[in-house]
């Protein structure tokens, strides 16, 4: 049974997964046994097919694929891939990052290591803030304004929730209500659990093929409106948990 599960949703990443996977192997071997689960959602690139010659392989690389109630394949989005590798995994520590390789696998044992560190039991978040993010203008700029939006609302005291690069204990994530974009939310939604939240500055660099599958209008539409409901489960967290009485003897 591995230690770690890195989970990796992906949408037409032909160009960029198998590089990815040849830097998480160099980067995880020296330090944990750990699986990698690709979460295919929805790709028509041919990804699959290079997956598929890999597991022959690599037998600690798993792939998923999001399929419709007909069986064919489908887009559920980012969150949705999220979801269906942590159910799936192993590992009772996941690592996430982005199919698109603008997060550094080399990051990942940073990352893990409050997680692993003795005496960390009420650590259930790392999340990752990018350090020199390599995006365009217009998308740091709304990326800035949309953290600061959501933090001063939630005070979540995370500078970057969009960071794919993150580590949290399974049991924890799977016990958080589940909501398309509910990636973006995890350092609030864990902290309503009672759970802390670490943050460990990470490198960012440039797509290196591809194209991204969202723009800044999807995002901030979607965005405004999951924020509210956010802030709704927070106000609506439960209030009380049950300590078991001792039978007298």
């Amino acid at each position: 049974m591995p230690e770690i599960s890195i989970v990796i949703p992906a949408k037409n990443e032909a160009p960029n997964i198998a590089g990815l996977l040849d830097e998480i192997d160099a980067a995880c071997a020296p330090v944990c046994d750990y699986e990698v689960i690709v979460v295919d959602d929805g790709s028509d690139d041919g990804m699959d097919q290079i997956l598929r010659e890999r597991m022959e392989t690599h037998p600690n690389l798993r792939l998923l694929q999001h399929l419709n109630a007909a069986g064919q394949r489908a887009s559920g989005g980012q969150s949705a891939g999220v979801h269906s590798g942590v159910r799936a995994a192993k590992g009772h520590i996941i690592c996430t990052l982005d199919g698109d390789g603008q997060n550094p696998p080399s990051e990942l044992p940073a990352l893990m290591a409050p997680l692993r560190a003795e005496g960390s039991e009420m650590i259930g978040l790392v999340a990752g803030q990018r350090v020199g993010r390599q995006d365009t203008m217009s998308k740091k700029l709304a990326s800035k304004l949309a953290n600061k939006i959501r933090g001063a609302i939630l005070k979540d005291g995370t500078r970057d929730t969009g960071c794919g690069l993150k580590a949290f204990r399974r049991e924890a994530f799977l016990a958080l209500p589940y909501f398309d974009h509910m990636h973006r939310y995890l350092p609030a939604l864990f902290s309503r659990d009672g759970w802390q939240v670490a943050h460990v500055d990470v490198a960012h660099r440039s797509r290196g093929g591809g194209s991204s599958n969202y723009n800044n209008l999807q995002r901030g539409l979607v965005g405004i409106v999951d924020l509210m409901g956010v802030a709704w489960l927070l106000r609506r967290r439960k209030k009380a948990q049950p300590g078991e009485v001792a039978r007298e003897e």
